[in-house]
C-alpha cells in the first residue's frame, strides 16, 4: 500500500471540500475532495470509500467547482456548478441536469486507511495543498447563468 496522504475523512466531512494541486505530465491538475454521503447526518452511503476526489473542473466549460475561500458548492449529495448549476452526484461524478447533463466529472484515485485519505492515482504527483496559481477569473468566482443562488 502506498500513496501520498493528503488529509483525513474528518477534515473534509467538517470543510464540505479540500483541493490540493497535483502534477500529471507537464501540467498542473486541480482536484477536489468532497464526502460521499446521501445522508442528512453524512454518513457514508458506501463506508469503504467516504470520500471521492474529481478534477476541478466543470465538464460543460472550463470553470472551477471548488474555489479558494469558498470550496465546492454541494446540496443533497451533488456538486453543484457555481456558473451553470449543473448538479453532479458527489459519489459517482455523473450530471443529469442542466448545461453539463449526461456528462461526468474526471475521478482521481484516492483510497482511505485509518481515517486518512491518500492520493494513489499514478498519473497524478502531489504538489501541494490548495489550488494553483492560475487566475480563474478573480476573486468574485464567476458571472452565473444559473438560476440558482449560494
Amino acid at each position: 500500500m502506498s500513496g501520498y496522504r493528503l488529509t483525513t475523512v474528518e477534515t473534509v466531512r467538517e470543510r464540505g471540500s479540500w483541493a490540493f494541486t497535483a502534477r500529471e505530465g507537464d501540467a498542473d491538475r486541480e482536484v477536489f475532495l468532497v464526502p460521499c454521503a446521501d445522508e442528512p447526518d453524512g454518513e457514508a452511503t458506501d463506508p469503504d470509500r467516504p470520500v471521492r476526489a474529481w478534477v476541478n473542473r466543470c465538464t460543460h466549460e472550463d470553470q472551477r467547482l471548488h474555489r479558494e475561500g469558498v470550496g465546492a458548492v454541494t446540496r443533497g449529495g451533488s456538486v453543484v456548478c457555481p456558473k451553470h448549476g449543473s448538479a453532479f452526484d458527489a459519489c459517482e461524478g455523473s450530471c443529469d441536469n442542466g448545461e453539463a447533463a449526461g456528462t461526468t466529472l474526471r475521478s482521481v484515485d484516492v483510497e482511505v486507511r485509518d481515517g486518512a485519505v491518500f492520493l494513489t492515482d499514478d498519473d497524478l504527483s502531489y504538489l501541494r495543498e490548495g489550488l494553483s496559481d492560475e487566475d480563474d477569473g478573480g476573486d468574485e468566482g464567476p458571472s452565473s447563468s444559473s438560476h440558482l443562488t449560494f
